[in-house]
């Protein structure tokens, strides 16, 4: 799509941003759900191939979403806000282990986190995705609509 050619065109302070906010995002995301070990946490499910994609796809993603925000251009229309949010929620559920979420325990069960949640894990991880890169696609959207003040 045409609104993401203007990723090219940034400044280096936003790809400074987007970096700095991607691997915050992957310690923030990685250690509470276990994939960065730590001896405070251990998964009692292993995590997964798809696991680390969407960790890494959400980081990116954040990070470019984040760095949108830095010397932001007035943004016409909605602002893409509630799918970064979203988005960021979703990726938590869905790279995270079935059985160590107590809210999901605490909605299904033991058995039913590992019967009824773990299989839709992958989609929560597109759903997240998609909710992320929509997000990105309405704040540069409105950036291009509007493009005074563009850093």
């Amino acid at each position: 799509m045409e609104v993401f050619s203007d990723l090219r065109n940034w400044q280096a302070r936003r790809y400074a941003v987007a970096a700095l906010a991607g691997l915050v995002w992957l310690v923030v995301s990685g250690v509470p759900t276990g994939l960065i070990s730590t001896p405070i946490y251990h998964r009692m499910i292993p995590a997964t191939w798809w696991d680390y994609t969407f960790w890494v796809a959400g980081a990116v993603l954040g990070g470019l979403l984040l760095a949108t925000y830095v010397n932001p251009a007035p943004v016409s229309g909605r602002s893409g806000t509630e799918g970064g949010l979203l988005g960021g929620i979703f990726s938590v559920f869905a790279i995270g282990c079935p059985v160590c979420n107590k809210l999901v325990v605490l909605a299904l069960g033991a058995s039913g986190a590992l019967t009824y949640f773990a299989p839709i894990q992958p989609l929560l991880g597109f759903f997240s995705v998609g909710m992320l890169l929509y997000a990105l696609y309405r704040r540069l959207e409105g950036e291009r609509a509007c493009p005074v003040g563009r850093g």
